[in-house]
């Protein structure tokens, strides 16, 4: 079988690798992802540490199983994750950590079918068993019209760009319409702090 080797990020640079460091407005169309929620401080809770565990443990496997059945092959795509509190709570950043909530998700290229991925997660279950595997789904999101801005730095120092953003809306007449949304492009347990590359986009509509 003639292999085909597809570059996901290249193909969608604009939402996974954009260069501007400064906010910009972008049309996010539906996409597939496998997700995984939970509430709690990401640093502590063994439940994160879990989710992102078995998020990779599923989308190594989808991806061989495209490359052999469909000879697509495709780099993995990155982390991201949504971020909340309950709607009784200020704005995440502000918050004790233990009552932040997230969804922990992958992002799927079509070649990847609802059949697919449960064929997988019944593969990955029986050989590793990963611990958020009865977790895990598989869903469209459809985030549509979005700021977003390139950050550049350690998590810690995301709220300033974070506000940079919120301004942007305020001053263009829009405001936010939906879940605080990072895609972490650079792996912080490999990369110093100071060169972590995090795409930060909010949902917004106009006012």
């Amino acid at each position: 079988m003639e292999i085909t080797k597809v570059d996901l990020k290249r193909d969608l640079k604009h939402l996974y690798n954009p260069s501007a460091k400064e906010p910009v407005v972008v049309e996010v169309p539906p996409m597939n992802f496998l997700m995984i929620s939970g509430t709690g401080d990401p640093n502590t809770v063994q439940a994160y540490k879990d989710a992102v565990e078995t998020l990779y443990a599923v989308a190594y496997p989808l991806k061989f199983a495209v490359k052999a059945q469909q000879g697509v092959d495709y780099g993995v795509m990155p982390l991201e994750g949504l971020w909340w509190t309950p709607e009784d709570k200020p704005d995440y950043q502000a918050q004790n950590r233990d009552h932040w909530q997230w969804t922990m998700m992958m992002m799927q290229p079509e070649y990847v079918s609802d059949d697919l991925v449960r064929e997988t997660i019944a593969e990955v279950k029986r050989k590793k068993n990963p611990p958020a595997i009865e977790r895990l789904s598989f869903e469209e999101y459809d985030e549509g019209m979005a700021v977003q801005i390139m950050h550049i730095g350690p998590f810690s120092a995301e709220h300033a760009t974070i506000m940079r953003m919120r301004q942007f809306m305020d001053e263009n007449g829009y405001e936010k319409n939906g879940k605080h949304h990072e895609i972490y492009l650079a792996d912080p347990r490999k990369s110093a702090p100071e060169k972590l590359k995090t795409v930060l986009r909010e949902p917004l509509r106009r006012k």
